[in-house]
């Protein structure tokens, strides 16, 4: 079965323009999935690869190499009217296009989707920004951090003096590289019933907008701005909890049966009636629970929750999760290349990261790629690369 995952998009090819983040991460996943995607980049190469710069300063940026696995690379520079009839031409021969430009900028390169549409009528193609293709905001610039503030979801994190917590993960980009790729797929089903391609506007702004469903309707219905109350620090039983040592547990024993089975196991049966109670300062047993959390080291309550059905897990820093028991026996973080990757896994016995290649380097696969795809000779490429249309 892993096998078949792995080879499930095997002959699809995904000519990327993207940079940075959401749409690499896009087409990352649908590498992982054996998709061929051609990376064109400019002569200076995506951003990303200097984004968070290796120490030595001679290899390409950490988050460069993270979202770049398992593709080609080939430099075309599409300000020359040549090198956009090239793009035009690779396009010929691929299912899909992804583009992450400012809105009017893939039309002024010679590769917007009407464009595309002329040599490729049949072809997917997916423009990632940050507010979509038209409308108010769709000429302003914006980072990750803008979306999750204007979206709501910023203002579900907060402290305990209401002040917003900054995010070390980029949740737009990466969920909206989620979205992305499964509207690719969706629209990938739909071409093989109809026989029609599709063109995708998808916003990151968009996408973290419909993570607020449950927040947005409870509030229209009840005026309760966070969300489903039991989920947010309401209970007992769902709380996030010091221990002995300044680390952290979550527990999340939101059904009786877990409740129980977390009282039973630290021998306090007579914790179960608090179940669904307020994590008040008069709650004495709310008070307990702390007590009793504090007083043992996060080593003793991660063993507890892999021995009891409790709903109960470790917080756990980066650099533990490469030794974590689960993690491990799952094949979810693999050393390859001289670091640690990620994998992706749809399956009970295959990581897909386990098959992938190296990210490339900047115009690694150039001749290789216009050579099959255009039927460039040795001597055209040669003149291209004089007159800097490729590199």
């Amino acid at each position: 079965m892993g096998r078949m995952i792995a080879i499930m998009l095997n002959g699809i090819r995904v000519v990327d323009f993207s940079l940075y983040l959401p749409g690499p991460y896009a087409s990352l996943r649908l590498a992982d999935m054996g998709a061929e995607v051609i990376k064109v980049e400019s002569p200076a190469g995506d951003p990303a690869r200097v984004l968070s710069a290796t120490e030595d300063g001679n290899g390409d940026g950490y988050v460069f190499q993270v979202q770049n696995r398992s593709k080609k690379s080939i430099v075309l520079n599409l300000k020359e009217a040549e090198g956009q009839r090239i793009a035009r031409e690779m396009i010929r021969r691929a299912d899909i296009v992804i583009e992450s430009f400012r809105p009017g900028v893939a039309e002024r390169l010679g590769i917007g989707y009407e464009q595309i549409k002329q040599v490729r009528p049949d072809i997917i193609y997916c423009s990632l920004s940050g507010y979509g293709q038209h409308g108010m905001m769709s000429h302003l610039a914006s980072h990750d951090l803008n979306y999750v503030a204007l979206s709501g979801v910023l203002s579900q994190m907060k402290d305990h003096f209401g002040t917003p917590i900054h995010p070390s993960i980029t949740f737009a980009d990466l969920i909206g590289g989620i979205a992305a790729s499964e509207a690719i797929l969706g629209a990938l089903v739909q071409r093989g019933r109809s026989g029609q391609g599709a063109y995708l506007d998808i916003s990151l702004a968009d996408v973290l907008i419909t993570l607020m469903g449950n927040h947005v309707l409870l509030e229209s219905a009840t005026g309760e701005q966070h969300g489903v109350p039991a989920l947010n620090k309401r209970i007992i039983s769902y709380y996030i909890y010091e221990t002995r040592d300044g680390r952290f547990v979550s527990l999340a024993a939101l059904e009786a049966k877990f409740w129980t089975n977390f009282c039973r196991a630290v021998n306090r049966e007579d914790w179960i009636p608090a179940h669904l109670t307020a994590p008040h300062e008069d709650n004495l047993v709310f008070q307990e629970i702390k007590e009793l959390f504090r007083s043992r080291p996060l080593a003793e309550w991660d063993r507890l929750s892999l021995e009891v059905d409790c709903c109960l897990a470790p917080v756990l820093e980066v650099g533990e999760l490469y030794g974590h028991p689960y993690i491990k026996e799952r094949g979810l973080i693999r050393e390859q290349w001289g670091t640690r990757h990620v994998a992706t896994r749809y399956t009970g016995d295959e990581t897909l990261v386990s098959r992938s290649t190296p990210p490339p380097g900047h115009g690694e696969h150039t001749d290789e790629v216009l050579s099959e795809l255009v039927g460039a000779s040795r001597s055209q490429l040669e003149e291209w690369r004089k007159k800097g249309v490729i590199g």
